[in-house]
């Protein structure tokens, strides 16, 4: 089996606090979701003063994370030794430290508040507070929270995890086997039992976002665009969240009632990616995302249509109904995974069942079994920013060495700019890319 839990090109479909699946941006989605709870109001309130208040709290961060804060006392950032930075967003960094006093490896979560905006205190609390609800072996754990004495900044402590699925996916002739990938899958799917369990949903579910120590346990991280739910008094969620390539139908067109059905897509779209060695729907667009969607898993019923209502339904509505071609896209995959595939990708969210039933499918309970998380390999430290700034290097290396020429030339009947690539191997001819 292959694997390649690789990230969208388009930079607008990203997140906030790290990077992750997007390129140089996993980092638009959160930037929209939080720009859409600031559109009410031009002109934000803004928390004051540095000072440190009792319990060693700054009064700008007591005034609106009170409650997520509780009973925790803040450490000092001089008792941590930054020793690299391991990922990067918008408004945060990522840093394997030392614990000073421990001795300990940590991740250190900076989060910045530029403008000390109410607002954007009260989105970092959402997730601390999220954090401090779970408490699962395949959920990363919150160990605390440090304060700064000169910035408006929090770092949150976390343990320290040596890999990301991503990275390790797009390691290069890397293949995952079938026990793997079912071991992989079993403890996401039970991460997202507790997660569902205590009313949280995660929201971004991918590849970057599942880490992996040594000993092979899987934990879902980056609960930034996770929020709370409660399934009998829904209320309005945004629709601008989950990385494209894993974001299910729904919310591309623009339903603000859902469910669990949003992660149960997500780890839907991982399992099929791990399995087939590449992701199954890289969509550069919205529109195009759809598009993909409804040639593999089928355009929507008109049942569907008018249970639902969707906001962008008169946009998105295809002129011509599309087949499902799941079992005939995915033939060649593991026979018992493709129930499981079709449960998970089904576009009604409401026929994805749960992550109970999806543990108890046939394909976990087939031949070959699980393997246990301490029988997977061991692996050099890979982060999906590392395999980025490998191919970075690599591309940078690659256009170094070749020659470019600039010329005019026809191209499709209208004249273009080329460049032309001269490959000095024996035998090479010339070749060109338009710009």
């Amino acid at each position: 089996m292959g694997c390649a839990l690789r990230k969208p090109a388009d930079s607008v479909d990203c997140r906030r606090h790290k990077t992750a699946t997007a390129g140089g941006g996993n980092n638009a989605v959160k930037i929209q979701e939080k720009q859409e709870a600031l559109a009410p109001e031009r002109r934000r309130p803004r928390l004051e003063s540095f000072i440190t208040s009792h319990q060693g709290w700054p009064p700008w961060l007591v005034v609106v994370a009170g409650d997520a804060l509780g009973d925790w006392t803040p450490r000092r950032a001089n008792t941590f030794e930054k020793l690299a930075k391991i990922g990067q967003g918008t408004y945060s960094n990522v840093y394997k430290a030392r614990d000073l006093v421990t001795g300990k490896i940590v991740a250190l979560k900076k989060v910045r508040f530029d403008n000390l905006e109410v607002e954007s205190v009260k989105f970092m609390a959402r997730e601390i507070l999220v954090l401090r609800r779970l408490d699962h072996p395949n959920v990363v754990k919150l160990e605390g929270l440090v304060t700064s004495r000169i910035s408006s900044s929090l770092y949150l402590v976390f343990e320290y995890m040596e890999h990301d699925l991503a990275g390790l996916a797009a390691g290069v002739g890397f293949k995952f086997s079938e026990p793997q990938i079912k071991c992989y899958m079993k403890q996401l799917l039970s991460g997202l039992e507790h997660c569902h369990s205590r009313g949280v949903l995660h929201r971004d579910i991918k590849g970057s976002n599942l880490l992996i120590d040594n000993e092979g346990i899987l934990k879902i991280a980056d609960f930034g665009l996770a929020t709370f739910y409660d399934p009998k008094q829904k209320h309005p969620m945004t629709s601008r969240v989950v990385t494209l390539w894993y974001r299910p139908p729904e919310l591309l067109l623009g339903a603000t009632s859902y469910g669990v059905g949003v992660d149960l897509w997500s780890a839907g779209c991982i399992l099929a990616e791990l399995l087939a060695g590449k992701p199954i729907m890289p969509g550069r667009t919205e529109v195009e995302q759809l598009h993909k969607i409804f040639k593999l898993c089928g355009s929507p019923s008109e049942e569907y249509w008018k249970k639902y209502r969707l906001p962008n339904a008169t946009l998105f509505k295809p002129q011509q109904p599309y087949k499902r071609n799941i079992l005939e896209t995915f033939k060649d995959l593991p026979s018992s995974s493709l129930p499981l595939i079709e449960t998970l990708l089904a576009i009604d969210p409401n026929d994805r069942g749960t992550t109970s039933s999806a543990l108890n499918s046939e394909f976990f309970t087939t031949e070959p079994y699980t393997c246990e998380p301490s029988s997977l390999p061991k692996y050099p430290p890979t982060k999906e920013l590392d395999i980025k700034l490998r191919d970075e290097e690599a591309r940078r290396l690659y256009y170094s060495v070749l020659p470019l020429v600039t010329c005019r030339c026809f191209c499709l009947g209208a004249i273009k700019t080329c460049i032309f690539y001269h490959f000095q191997a024996k035998g090479s001819k010339w070749k060109n890319q338009c710009s």
